[in-house]
């Protein structure tokens, strides 16, 4: 049984075979990944991570995907201990657009920082998953890979893809998400073709339990 710390990745895996568990602070969240998953068994709750609970062991796998850094650490960590089985593994995920060796991000980056300065999730470059030692206690680092690859878009789904990110669509007010999204359509329509492909790196970081 694999749980899983958000709401995406148990519908795109569930075809290899797992049982899955997924949990997300976001009601509405939820809500739209069981539209989308319906059809399949995957036991949804609404939950943040610190407040989650199960029985002891009954996991092989708990999966984060692009939320690690929001958990508060030092009380997830015994939790994820517990609600593992013997050798069950802790799976830190992780992917990102790299703007320095990308135009196209880099171009739709900088127009983010303009409406919104303080972005602190700016600037990425591949790198590994930086894991707080406190995990140490509990897990060792068995495993860490970071590649690069291509992530097709056209104009409309990128533009909706940095609109979602949290300094636009979670921190502006609806008329300056407005303006921007005017601004960044307007842009692509110079710099971008309608098809195009965006240089992401993922990583992934494997901790196994003591």
């Amino acid at each position: 049984m694999i749980l899983e710390q958000g709401r995406g990745l148990p519908r795109n895996m569930y075809q290899y075979g797992a049982k899955w568990t997924a949990a997300d602070i976001s009601e509405n969240q939820i809500e739209q990944a069981t539209i989308l998953s319906k059809g399949m068994d995957i036991d949804y709750h609404v939950v943040s991570t610190e407040d989650i609970s199960f029985p002891d062991n009954p996991f092989d796998v708990i999966t984060a995907c692009q939320c690690f850094w929001y958990f508060n650490h030092e009380v997830v960590i015994p939790k994820f201990y517990h609600m593992l089985r013997p050798e069950g593994s802790n799976l830190v995920l992780y992917m990102a657009w790299l703007p320095f060796e990308d135009e196209i991000a880099g171009a739709s980056e900088k127009l983010v920082l303009k409406y919104n300065p303080n972005w602190s999730g700016a600037g990425e470059t591949k790198q590994p998953i930086d894991i707080p030692d406190c995990y140490k206690q509990k897990f060792e680092l068995a495993f860490h890979e970071e590649f690069t690859l291509r992530i097709p878009f056209t104009r409309e789904s990128w533009n909706g893809r940095m609109k979602a990110c949290r300094r636009i669509g979670a921190s502006l007010t609806d008329k300056a998400i407005s303006m921007w999204e005017q601004e960044h359509m307007t842009l692509l329509g110079r710099i971008a073709p309608n098809g195009f492909d965006i240089l992401h790196y993922a990583a992934i970081a494997e901790l196994k339990k003591h």
